[in-house]
């Protein structure tokens, strides 16, 4: 996933790509940004007519004067609490409004990725990127950048406002300071690799749970709880660890900084009276500097929150931004966006390899041609299932060609190599979502009278319509209601629907029971019909008709011909049917 990650509050290169992302609400941003601005100069302000208020009015008996104060420091505390409304709703509502935009190009980029890069990475770790990442970037914007500005600003003109009024008294509060800003720096570099540790636990959680609950029913099965436990609470406890680090450093920074306020209000008081006694300073300057105490403390205090929460920001940030600048996309340069196929194929010393120098297909070549069906057999491993990776360009081919009507297939642009050719796989992916939308994959241009037209010439009408709410029945997560046979069945019928000029069928009677592969071989022989097809089959009775079979061994071609062509050749393919002959008569 990456492992650039430099843990800096504030990262440069970072933090200007993110705000990349700012410019289509630049309104929203300027509009947060004097928002904040002016909020820094209304408290002290405040605390400055309340001196006045002490000093001048209260003192000497203006009733009058002090009346007009009030209704000033009224309005503008009303003024202050819209504008501290405004500024969060603003400030959230851009925060929400960038990461919309992030993830949605995170999500668009990651779904383009080769499938090499889903072999190798966690899944639970995307999820992290997609969801909790991103998510923490917008805590950047709202409670991260901008109060960051808006409280340094409210320090220098809390700081003016003391000068102006009592610079003996402005440094007699200050004399703690060094120490504070002292034990700021040390606490921020105690919480840096914190968060970077807590980030890495996130995903390393996350990845574990989606692992262990799409996998529970091997867990289960395999009496596995207590030992997936016991890893679990090693994760737990990691997790937990990494997040104890920053409370740790929490619960040391924040007693000091209210030690080291109390003393300041003590020197205040100390001096501060002595002052009054002396009459270098006034019963308002003390009033007015205990407020101003808080307002120098508290904010230094909120900007560690602060600080914490633009380091997480640029952390979260950093991590998105190494999964969109991973470039693991399958080539589209091809300039074939509507090209008539017809579906002859041509494979020319084809070789492949998952991982560099273990080849799973090695000079292979082979044709087929329009309309025909081409079965693959072989034992696991052979290569089969490579063969159709490589033909819809799941992955990219080594050396050698594939070509279809003559066209090589990178010169089609890969909308349309995958609208040509449909897939249906052993293992059948069913959306927590209708039949209807499963099968249509919300395609817009495939209505509920095709569909049902589908299904009635493939034979799984009737089996729909008998399901509480017929084609609009929720199947759940990964149609875990449905048995194996009935989600193969709705895989044909979305392919059926997607009309391919190719298809492609990949063990598809290898896990159901005899009628349902009787329903199967039906919707086969309609699916086939007229269309160039592959069928990998590890049941040789189901692929008799078929007008070619290859058989695959170890990545090569080692036999082709016609089912009656490879019996009385008495090779593998003769030994390989009489085995299974033997095992069905028994």
């Amino acid at each position: 996933m990456g492992n650039s990650i430099t843990g800096k509050a504030i990262d440069g290169k970072v933090l200007k790509r993110t705000m990349k992302y700012v410019r289509p609400f630049r309104t929203a941003f300027y509009g947060t940004a004097l928002i904040t601005i002016l909020l820094s100069f209304m408290a002290p302000v405040r605390t400055y007519l309340i001196k006045i208020a002490v000093d001048d009015k209260i003192q000497f008996g203006d009733t009058e004067g002090l009346r007009q104060i009030i209704l000033v420091l009224l309005g503008l505390l009303v003024v202050h609490a819209f504008m501290q409304f405004l500024q969060s709703y603003l400030a959230n509502w851009l925060g929400q409004s960038v990461i919309l935009n992030i993830r949605k190009k995170l999500f668009k980029h990651v779904v383009q990725f080769k499938l090499t890069y889903f072999d190798n990475t966690p899944i639970g770790a995307l999820v992290t990127r997609v969801t909790s990442d991103i998510q923490t970037i917008a805590d950047v914007f709202s409670s991260g950048l901008l109060n960051i500005i808006s409280d340094i600003l409210q320090l220098i003109m809390v700081l003016v406002f003391m000068v102006y009024i009592n610079w003996k008294l402005t440094l007699i509060v200050l004399i703690p300071v060094p120490v504070l800003i002292v034990s700021t720096i040390l606490f921020k570099k105690a919480i840096k690799s914190a968060f970077i540790e807590v980030r890495k636990n996130v995903a390393a959680i996350n990845t574990f749970i989606q692992e262990h609950v799409t996998g529970m029913n091997i867990v289960q099965i395999f009496n596995r709880e207590e030992e997936e436990m016991r890893r679990f609470k090693e994760v737990n406890k990691k997790h937990r660890d990494a997040w104890v680090k920053t409370v740790w450093a929490n619960a040391v920074f924040f007693p000091v900084v209210e030690v080291l306020s109390a003393g300041s209000i003590a020197l205040l008081v100390w001096w501060g009276a002595k002052g009054v006694i002396s009459g270098y300073a006034q019963i308002g300057d003390v009033m007015a500097f205990i407020l101003f105490i808080h307002m120098i403390y508290r904010p230094i205090r909120q900007l560690a929150d602060r600080f914490n929460t633009l380091q997480m920001g640029m952390v979260a940030a950093n991590r998105v931004f190494n999964v969109l600048d991973t470039n693991e996309h399958i080539s589209d340069e091809g300039y074939e966006a509507d090209i008539q196929v017809e579906g002859h194929i041509s494979f020319k010393e084809v070789s492949f390899a998952y991982k560099k120098g273990v080849p799973v297909l090695k000079n292979l070549s082979f044709e087929v041609g329009k309309g025909q069906v081409l079965a693959l057999v072989g034992a696991t491993g052979a290569g089969k299932s490579s063969i159709i990776n490589v033909l819809t360009k799941f992955y990219e081919i080594d050396k050698g060609s594939i070509c279809i009507d003559g066209v090589n297939i990178n010169d089609f642009t890969l909308e349309h190599l995958r609208r040509v050719t449909a897939v249906v796989l052993q293992d059948v992916f069913l959306f927590d979502d209708s039949i209807l939308n499963n099968i249509t994959l919300n395609n817009t241009e495939i209505s509920r009278a095709r569909v049902i037209e589908g299904a009635k010439l493939i034979g799984v009408h009737d089996y729909i319509m008998g399901l509480d709410g017929g084609y609009d029945y929720q199947v759940r997560e990964r149609g875990a209601v449905l048995s194996v046979g009935q989600r193969q069945l709705l895989a044909f019928l979305r392919a059926y629907v997607y009309n391919p000029q190719i298809l492609v069928l990949d063990e598809a009677t290898s896990s159901v029971d005899t009628h349902s592969e009787q329903l199967i071989q039906r919707a086969i022989e309609k699916l086939t019909e007229g269309r160039t097809s592959i069928v990998i089959a590890h049941r040789l009775s189901t692929i008799q008709n078929a007008d070619q079979i290859i058989v695959m061994d170890q990545g090569e071609k080692v036999e082709q011909g016609t089912h009656k062509e490879l019996l009385g050749a008495d090779g593998y393919y003769k030994r390989l049917f009489d085995y299974q002959f033997k095992n069905d008569d028994q």
